[in-house]
């Protein structure tokens, strides 16, 4: 249904973006490109949210996303401002795409060569060579037929029986989960692994983890996994760029405090300096936590706090962001998987302690970008995947044994006797991530991806509860993680456009399908 939230002529028309994320600062962009007048207002004194770049003393480093993954979306976007990707941002394409050691034995260096992945796979587990083909063969035509679907909104249960649809069913098998689906073609719990530990860019276990999801290593083994030099923040910093360049007017350092209703909708939004009115206001912040603060409780009826309360969250993350003297010669991106990786799960999605053998990721960034540090010094990114904010682990007790732990657990993939060699840290747990950073329960993924919280079951990018509401960002669909952000940018603006009567033109014209722009433009 196509609601009329319209004030006056086309060139009168505005719209406020709550938040510079990268998914606001996309839509701000595209609204702006169809000719409507777009105020950013960010409470940060920066741009990016979790995707901004923490600096000090020579050292940069990414906040929160470290791989961008399928920069395709993020093109067409550019090219709606008239530019392109590459004008605004240095692109490196990593191989390998990083190193995934497991704690039960073994080693993986994860390249888009086939012939080279499938004789690793032959060496680690001999049962499953030939799988890596037959699995990239399979997915790419799942892709191509799930690609409708994640780029069109969901309004209710008729857009989930569509015909279209229906046919995908037999094919993406969204009851089973992505481990089981992964037994087709790989039959070593660790070849598994390798394709299914990207469902925690969900926060979610691969044995619960919908089948669908095993879309992510295609995208990366297919598409690339790409280094932005100067850090996934440099990606926001151009779209702030871009934004301005097209008119956007971006305010920092300004929290939104309410969201003005006149009777059931929205009219703009109120912050401590100024009262700002607008025809749509487009949320671009944690769902959960802006709803709570921003809107009354009697005024959200399906996404009141006591419905909230009873919604699955993902996991957290504990981090640490280290400057170093020296370098270690070690790939760019390391990952290693708890020996008992379904107990590890386990410990952090239902238990709720911390574990004793916790999976990690290092970014090792320095081995291709020198601009991140100084010379002679490189950088280290941490990150362990840990429950939510939950009472059974009390941060401030627990950060320092944890840190201690996770420097000696980081010698498993080759990173020893790194404290001497620090010069610089910073050290961010669920209670930072939930107090500072303004995320709910520190749930760094946002809503989980099951399958009673996708599609029309997440918030609607056109927000149900409040007409003249629109979200962007991981807590509407499709879902979280960079290209998906992006893509949601792209579905609400079409549905702001649409309400306001003015044509959006496609971001990409020439486009004939939605894999077609060539890859090598993008490299």
């Amino acid at each position: 249904m196509v609601m009329d939230i319209s004030h006056g002529s086309c060139e009168e028309r505005s719209v406020i973006i709550v938040g510079a994320g990268p998914g606001g600062l996309a839509a701000a962009i595209l609204l702006a490109a169809a000719g409507i007048r777009v105020r950013v207002i960010e409470r940060l004194p920066f741009v990016g949210g979790r995707t901004s770049t923490i600096q000090s003393d020579g050292f940069r480093f990414d906040l929160g996303p470290t791989f961008f993954l399928y920069p395709r979306v993020l093109e067409e976007i550019m090219r709606a401002a008239g530019t392109t990707l590459t004008a605004e941002i240095e692109l490196v394409r990593l191989d390998p795409q990083y190193r995934l050691i497991f704690g039960g034995g073994g080693r993986l260096d994860c390249t888009p060569d086939t012939n080279e992945m499938e004789r690793q796979i032959a060496v680690l587990a001999p049962a499953d060579a030939g799988g890596f083909t037959a699995f990239m063969r399979e997915n790419r035509r799942k892709l191509e037929l799930m690609q409708p679907c994640l780029e069109s909104p969901f309004h209710g249960w008729r857009n989930l029986l569509n015909s279209r649809l229906l046919k995908l069913l037999p094919s993406i098998q969204p009851h089973r989960s992505l481990d089981a689906y992964l037994r087709r073609f790989f039959s070593d719990e660790r070849t598994r692994l390798a394709f299914s530990f990207q469902s925690k860019y969900l926060g979610m276990s691969p044995f619960r983890c919908p089948s669908l999801f095993s879309i992510l290593s295609f995208l990366e083994y297919e598409y690339g996994v790409f280094h932005p030099v100067g850090g996934c923040g440099a990606i926001t910093a151009a779209l702030a760029r871009v934004a301005r360049r097209v008119g956007v007017e971006i305010r920092l350092d300004e929290p939104v405090t309410e969201l003005l209703l006149e009777g059931r909708r929205a009219v703009g939004v109120r912050t401590a300096r100024h009262t700002y009115r607008s025809d749509g206001v487009v949320v671009n912040a944690d769902f959960a936590r802006a709803m709570s603060r921003l809107v009354p409780d009697k005024n959200r009826q399906r996404w009141n706090n006591k419905n909230l309360a009873r919604k699955k969250f993902s996991c957290s993350t504990f981090m640490l962001y280290l400057g170093i003297e020296g370098r270690y010669d070690l790939p760019h991106h390391n990952i290693y998987i708890s020996r008992d990786y379904e107990r590890n799960l386990d410990e952090i999605e239902n238990r709720h302690i911390l574990s004793s053998d916790p999976s990690f990721y290092v970014q090792n960034a320095s081995v291709t970008d020198a601009t991140l540090a100084p010379a002679g010094m490189s950088t280290l990114y941490i990150l362990a995947p840990v429950p939510h904010q939950h009472p059974n682990v009390d941060w401030r007790v627990e950060k320092e044994k944890f840190r201690s732990l996770m420097l000696k657990q980081i010698e498993k993939a080759g990173f020893a006797n790194v404290e001497p060699r620090i010069r610089f840290e910073r050290m961010i747990t669920p209670l930072e991530w939930d107090e500072q950073y303004e995320i709910h329960l520190g749930a760094t993924f946002n809503l989980s991806h099951n399958l009673g919280q996708l599609l029309h079951l997440r918030p609607r990018n056109r927000f149900e509860d409040i007409p003249g509401v629109y979200l962007v960002g991981g807590g509407t669909h499709p879902g979280s993680g960079l290209p998906v952000i992006f893509e949601s940018a792209r579905i609400t603006s079409r549905l702001l456009c649409e309400d306001l009567g003015i044509e959006m033109l496609p971001a990409c014209p020439e486009r004939t399908s939605p894999l077609s722009t060539p890859l090598e433009a993008l490299t």
